[in-house]
Formats: C-alpha cells, sequence, structure tokens
C-alpha cells in the first residue's frame, strides 16, 4: 500500500544529484548517493534539475534558496578558506537533495476545523502551513496529513500564544528506516514515523487529556501497525505549559507503539529517545560518520566532546577498534540512549567505554589527557573558550603529563566537585585500561561543524598557536535548500610540514645519472 492513500508523493524522483563538469546533467534516477567531488569540478550554472520544487518556497521559512540545491553559495568561501591554509583537495558531498529531513518540529496553530501545521514565517509568530515541505522524508508530509485529519475529527484546539490557551502546542517527527525485513534498498522510503505530541498541560492527568489519548489512539488506528498503512512507529506525549518559545517541557510520556526508536548509522545501531538531539538528515550523518572513521588509526584512545548519545565515539569503538573511548556530555537526558546503544554493539568491540555527565568547558585538561584522537562537534556557536585555550596549549599539557606521571600527586583523592559528579554520573563498559594514559595527549584533533562561521574563527584560532595544523577538510550538505553546510575538519599535531615531493624526485634522478 502506498503513501498516496494519506499524502500525495513528490511530483519528481527524489534523487541525489551530482554536479560534473559537464554543462548538463543525465535525467534524474533513483541511485545511489555519488562519491564526493572536488569543488573545483562544480559548475557555477547547474541545470534546473537541482531546483526545490517547493510550493511553499519564500513564504516558509525552512529554506533560503531555491536554485542550485547542490551548491550552497558557501561553498566558494570554504573553498577559499581551505586553500588558504594548505587543504587544496577540499570535497563536498550534495548528499540527497529532496526528502533528506528525517526529524521536523513544527508549530501547530490556527483552528481545530483548519489547523496549520508548519515553522513561522521569517521574522512573525505566524505559522505557515507545508504539506507539501519537499525537504521532509514523504513519510513525515503523510504522517502531518494524517494528524490534521485527527485534529479536525477529535475537535482538538491548537495552541493560541496570546491568549496560552488550546491543546496542541507542537509536534515532533522522527523517522527511522531501521527495518532488517525489507532489503537495505528499500528501508529508507519504508521509514515510520514516531510521532511526539507537545501538550499544554502539566502531565496526563490534566484537564483535556481525554483528547490526547482519543489523537493518540486516531493515529494508531490509522497509521499503526494493524492498520492498512503502517506509517506510524509510536506515539509519545510531551507536556509542556511555558509561555517562553522552547518547544519541549521536562515530562514525556509514551503512549502507543514501540517504545525504543533505532537507526543505523555509522556501522551501528543507535537508539535515540525523543527527547535525545538526533541529526535530522540521517543519510548524510552517516557518510561523514563513514568518512570520520578514516582518520582514526587502529586501537587509538578517543575522547569525543559534546558527544550527545555517544554515537561517534560507539560508531568508532566498533570499526576502528579503539583501546578506549571517553564520551562527554552535558545533556543527561542523552545517558539512556547510550546505555541501549551499548547493548547492540558487535560482540568483537573489545574496548574500555565510558559516558560522562560533564562540561566539556570545565578543566577541558582532564578529558584531553589519555587520548590519542579527541573528536569534537559543538553547537553552532563554536567551541568554548576555555576548550579552545587548552587545544591551543596542548604541547604544556603534554609537558605537565610526562612530568606527573610518576608523582605521588597523582594518587591523591579527587576534590574538585564537577570532576565527582562527573564520576558519579557516568557509565563504563569494559575493563581494558587505556595504553599509557597518563602520557598521552591527542595527536589528531577531528572537528565537525555546523556553524561555518564560528569554525572559521575557532580554525584560525587553533593555527596561530602552531600546535595544529588543517590536514584535510571535507563538506557535507547536511541541509539543501540553506547555506548551512556540514564540516568535518583534521588536524594534526604541529607545524605544518612542507610538501617535498618534486624536489625529492629531481634529488633521485640526479642520483641515478650519477
Amino acid at each position: 500500500m502506498t503513501l498516496r492513500l494519506v499524502s500525495a508523493p513528490p511530483s519528481f524522483s527524489l534523487f541525489s544529484c551530482r554536479a560534473t563538469a559537464s554543462t548538463a546533467l543525465p535525467p534524474p534516477t533513483p541511485t545511489p548517493t555519488p562519491a564526493p567531488t572536488l569543488i573545483s569540478s562544480i559548475p557555477q550554472s547547474p541545470p534546473l534539475t537541482c531546483a526545490l520544487h517547493c510550493p511553499h518556497f519564500q513564504s516558509c521559512s525552512g529554506c533560503t534558496h531555491e536554485f542550485n540545491l547542490h551548491r550552497p553559495v558557501i561553498l566558494d568561501d570554504a573553498t577559499n578558506f581551505f586553500r588558504k591554509h594548505g587543504v587544496s583537495d577540499f570535497t563536498f558531498d550534495t548528499c540527497k537533495l529532496w526528502g533528506w529531513r528525517c526529524r521536523a518540529k513544527l508549530a501547530v496553530r490556527g483552528s481545530s476545523t483548519e489547523p496549520l501545521i508548519g515553522l513561522y514565517e521569517e521574522g512573525t509568530h505566524n505559522v505557515v502551513d507545508i504539506p507539501q515541505c519537499q525537504a521532509h522524508h514523504p513519510n513525515i508530509n503523510a504522517a502531518v496529513e494524517l494528524l490534521r485529519r485527527g485534529i479536525i475529527e477529535i475537535g482538538v484546539e491548537p495552541y493560541i500564544e496570546d491568549e496560552g490557551t488550546g491543546d496542541l502546542r507542537y509536534v515532533q517527527m522522527a523517522v527511522t528506516t531501521y527495518n532488517t525485513s525489507l532489503p537495505a534498498a528499500q528501508r529508507y522510503k519504508n521509514g515510520k514515523v514516531q510521532v511526539t505530541l507537545v501538550w499544554n498541560s502539566r502531565n496526563e492527568n490534566s484537564p483535556g487529556s481525554d483528547k490526547l489519548n482519543a489523537l493518540a489512539n486516531f493515529l494508531w488506528k490509522n497509521g499503526g501497525q494493524r492498520s492498512r498503512l503502517h506509517l506510524i512507529h509510536s506515539v509519545w506525549a510531551n507536556f509542556q505549559t511555558s509561555t517562553n518559545n522552547i518547544i519541549f517541557g521536562n515530562k514525556w510520556r509514551h503512549l502507543l507503539g514501540e517504545r525504543d526508536f533505532w537507526e543505523h548509522v555509522g556501522g551501528i545501531d543507535v537508539s535515540l529517545a525523543p527527547s535525545s538531539f538526533g541529526q535530522a538528515n540521517t543519510r548524510a550523518f552517516d557518510a561523514l560518520l563513514r568518512r570520520l572513521q578514516k582518520y582514526v588509526p587502529y586501537e587509538s584512545d578517543v575522547a569525543d566532546l559534546y558527544a550527545g548519545a555517544g554515537v561517534i565515539g560507539l560508531s568508532l569503538a566498533a570499526t576502528r577498534k579503539c583501546r578506549s573511548i571517553k564520551c562527554i556530555e552535558i545533556n543527561k537526558e542523552s545517558k539512556a540512549s547510550f546505555e541501549k546503544t551499548i547493548e547492540r554493539l558487535p560482540a568483537t568491540v573489545d574496548s574500555s567505554i565510558t559516558w560522562h555527565h560533564a562540561d566539556a568547558s570545565k578543566e577541558p585538561f582532564l578529558w584531553l589527557l589519555g587520548s590519542d584522537v579527541v573528536v569534537i562537534d559543538p553547537p553552532r556557536k563554536g567551541l568554548d573558550a576555555s576548550l579552545i585555550d587548552a587545544l591551543k596549549n596542548i604541547s604544556s599539557v603534554e609537558r605537565k603529563a610526562f612530568s606527573s606521571s610518576g608523582s605521588s600527586n597523582s594518587s591523591q583523592e579527587e576534590k574538585r566537585p564537577w570532576v565527582l559528579r562527573a564520576k558519579e554520573d557516568s557509565v563504563q563498559i569494559g575493563s581494558k585500561p587505556p595504553t599509557n594514559i597518563a602520557q598521552s595527549v591527542p595527536q589528531t584533533l577531528i572537528y565537525i561543524s555546523c556553524g561555518w562561521e564560528s569554525f572559521k574563527e575557532d580554525c584560525k584560532s587553533l593555527l596561530s598557536s602552531k600546535a595544529w595544523y588543517l590536514e584535510k577538510a571535507h563538506g557535507f550538505n547536511f541541509f539543501p535548500g540553506t547555506q548551512s553546510i556540514e564540516v568535518l575538519a583534521v588536524f594534526k599535531r604541529g607545524p605544518q610540514k612542507k610538501k617535498q615531493g618534486k624536489k625529492k624526485k629531481k634529488h633521485l634522478q640526479g642520483a641515478v645519472r650519477h
């Protein structure tokens, strides 16, 4: 049974466009995502097959440009920046251009007879209805249409901001493409949607809970496992009564369907609770993880800062046979997802794995010591100043590590409160200790960034210290239709070594003549 019973699919194939040096692209076909290409090979005037084709463009604030989805304008700046700093082979993966968004938070406004489900108009709190969003996974659009029918049939009142009244404030739609019963090629298009209803009440016992349960039952009856169209993975409720702009409250309840939400990325099965952070572009994130893994030597000791549920660190434990993985995350809600993901790691994983509920900006030296590789994936604002300072002064950290390795001070009782809290809230798997933990400091720094401007500032600051140099950089089209890209940058310790390939070759030729 197709999704046409609920919502019409896009009028064009959801293919991933790869621009080449030719003046025109071949007709769109549902082929696998191509390998990333050098930026220099992408033409300046691509064909209309890379256009958005969205009826909501301009009224909706989600996308900022309509054409050249495969080549955000920001790429020119990125290419020049990396070339200036020693990386001439910067690549960009265009990824999937339509139907890529697998996680969406949408406002619900309007009336019970004409609900509006979408995003705010730019600069306002007027919600634009986006039933045919071309960025959404098609099943999100189908689930939104089903929700609309339920709101009308049951008489659910959308939230009225000015008055603080109404029932349904927001909805989060998250698609899982994890389904081992289907061939791999069919899993994405048959993804199931986890629906979280953000309800304007304190808890499930507050007035109006009857409508919440009725709406959840409607979604499950018409889109659940036993319905004609199995579209819904599960239904959750979040309770929020605050008058600010924060979408979620602190109380979550599982109502119907499967409790656990799984996805397969980076070579591992990942558990994601509706309250934990998850990448919106599942396929692009998987491509980034596969590329990142190549820069981590086997049997490394890895520190994963801003780790979330530990997806990056755990994928490295599974694919690079790391001696140790140390995940540091400030959001305690991520702990449960981390613990569930660990349960599904391959039996071959023999790493010492820890997860710490801690702020990586406090005592960053503590988290850097004992690691060969440090992976950082900060929020859009970039790195905290204290962490930048620690990385810039990594040589002094190394000297302190060596000088204190045999000192009696290292065995003193830990009294710092934030360190004690991190230990109390930590999760530890495996008992194999890292090698030379006291002396080890990072030799490789892998920086993942979703904020281009903040990355440039952090990068220039790190390079100015001469403690690091840029070795490689790659871009990923995580958000087609916007001016944002995801960057994977690999730094190595020390000043950049000059390439002497030509001179060496010439010297060898001279030696042959003699």
